[in-house]
């Protein structure tokens, strides 16, 4: 299997922890796998992109344009962002989270968020669309948002690693104290994204 990864967002929404416990859980279904991340000024809510490389021992960090099997969109503006890295029949599992960006704040630019929307919408492939941080709330924290976004990417099968992989990848990089909460977290979106693909 080769499988090229991109998660983006904006600082602070866990993007990095989400592309260690991807290639934690493709390492422990045997794949060969790369990381690697463009950081903004992820301090200041700057954009945060991570490239997952799964299968190719050849292949350099980082995603070419067009090029990109997965987009797991943390935020909508940083998902329509990086539609050009997304090949013709890619997917996109999208958080419907919105975040101002300081322009948008400071009233210079508007959020026209319904042209990004349809914007995905056509360049994806299949789109499943999940209220991620809904979804994290209700396993306990909005913090685990990250995991349930995981959780959906596997459940949807756009993510084709085991769900028993990503268990154990969970187990090796959370802390015990954490534990609870993002094994709930990561059912609660494979759950979602599961019952959301029966119903397409």
């Amino acid at each position: 299997m080769s499988l090229d990864i991109l998660i983006t967002g904006v600082g602070g929404q866990g993007q990095v922890l989400a592309s260690r416990l991807i290639a934690a859980a493709a390492i422990n279904d045997g794949k060969f796998v790369r990381t690697g991340e463009t950081i903004g000024m992820s301090q200041r809510g700057g954009c945060v992109v991570s490239h997952i490389r799964i299968g190719d021992s050849c292949k350099s960090a980082t995603i070419p344009l067009g090029s990109a099997d997965l987009i797991i969109g943390f935020e909508l503006c940083e998902t329509a962002r990086i539609l050009n890295r997304l090949k013709k029949d890619g997917k996109i599992l999208l958080n419907n989270q919105i975040i101002n960006p300081i322009t948008v704040s400071l009233g210079m630019e508007a959020y026209d968020a319904q042209a990004m929307e349809r914007a995905i919408e056509k360049a994806a492939s299949s789109l499943i669309t999940v209220d991620g941080y809904a979804l994290a709330e209700e396993a306990g924290s909005v913090k685990a948002v990250n995991v349930v976004l995981l959780g959906a990417a596997v459940g949807s099968g756009y993510l084709p690693l085991s769900r028993e992989s990503f268990q154990k990848a969970l187990t090796e990089n959370i802390p015990p104290r954490f534990q609870e909460l993002n094994q709930k977290a990561f059912e609660a979106g494979y759950a979602y994204a599961a019952k959301a693909l029966s119903l397409k």
